[in-house]
């Protein structure tokens, strides 16, 4: 008799706490349905620690401003807009009858951009003369003054700018115009001849993987590799320089004695490096991971200058180097690889 009243007793305890459950359950879907009924889930948006109100989706509002980075407003010649730091999202309640206010959120975090503008300028001997909208513009002004045969063309070249104020761009009539250069024709001199009749002639090939002399100046392989990219036209633009594909890390030499006069970051160049050798020849060293020497320093050929790395413009890890002569970029296999 005993164990069956025990049991009724627990059957009797088990029945009242399910009907607590169940009453708890119902209170707590009550409560729920009310608050949903009063109120709707947001999120509270601050920027820079300034409040700035409610958006109803943060996902949509983040994508507004990603896309807003990569193409600006859709004025001219935006390569891209800084934005200094991204908002800051809290889930919340809002009463209903309260309103979110996605767009002015968003007006006020692109109004702090900066926009940054792509454009191309001429350089003749190194220094920029005119400002082009495109790169299309810039690659006419090249072919016009071949066409014309201007006596200067071996000095002029097309540099990429990138700038957040966008600059006042010439014609391409206006540039051919300035820049052509009549050619003077100068009788050739009699050849003297030595002695024995023949012309005295050397050749200076660098043994450790160099190439033709550049005035007296020999290159070295600044970094052993595969050439990813070489010099010249490619699709939809012109590269002035030679990719060597390698591992991230990798040291980079510097191709011959000279000094340092370019060492920072420089937009799509990324880490660049710019040494500075005899006879008006510079070799540039772009999307270093690391910088090993600094502005005004002598180095040596052979010397280690920095490390093989992708920043800047870059989809992985190698060395973009260059060549140039008085400002004018050449073809580096002509001197090296």
């Amino acid at each position: 008799m005993f164990h069956i009243f025990s049991l009724k007793k627990s059957i009797l305890h088990f029945r009242i706490s399910i009907k607590y459950i169940v009453l708890f359950a119902i209170a707590v879907l009550l409560i729920t349905g009310a608050i949903l009924f009063f109120f709707k889930p947001t999120y509270m948006v601050s920027y820079n620690g300034e409040f700035l109100g409610y958006v109803t989706s943060k996902s949509m509002l983040q994508s507004r401003i990603n896309e807003f980075i990569k193409v600006g407003n859709g004025t001219n010649n935006v390569a891209f807009v800084q934005i200094e730091k991204m908002p800051e999202y809290k889930l919340c309640l809002l009463k209903r009858d309260m309103k979110t206010n996605d767009t002015e959120i968003y007006d006020k975090i692109v109004d702090t951009g900066i926009y940054y503008y792509k454009y191309y300028t001429i350089l003749l001997d190194g220094a920029e003369k005119y400002n082009l909208a495109t790169y299309d513009e810039a690659q006419s002004v090249i072919t016009k003054l071949k066409e014309k045969d201007s006596n200067n063309i071996a000095k002029i070249s097309v540099g990429e700018k990138y700038n957040t104020e966008l600059a006042e761009f010439a014609s391409v009539d206006t540039c051919v115009e300035n820049l052509y250069e009549k050619k003077i024709i100068v009788q050739p001199k009699p050849i003297q001849r030595a002695a024995t009749g023949s012309i005295g002639s050397s050749s200076n090939v660098n043994r450790g993987g160099g190439g033709a002399s550049l005035g007296g100046l020999t290159l070295i392989r600044p970094v052993g590799g595969m050439i990813s990219c070489r010099y010249g036209q490619q699709r939809g633009y012109y590269h002035t320089g030679l990719d060597i594909a390698t591992a991230h890390g990798t040291p980079i030499a510097a191709a011959a004695a000279g000094t340092v006069s370019y060492a920072a970051y420089h937009y799509s160049y990324g880490n660049l490096l710019i040494i500075n050798h005899a006879n008006g020849v510079q070799t540039y060293y772009a999307h270093c991971s690391k910088l090993y020497v600094s502005v005004g320093q002598s180095v040596s050929q052979g010397q280690t200058i920095a490390a093989i790395g992708s920043t800047g413009n870059s989809t992985g890890p190698h060395l973009h180097l260059e060549v140039r002569v008085n400002g004018q970029a050449q073809n580096p296999q002509n001197y090296v690889y």
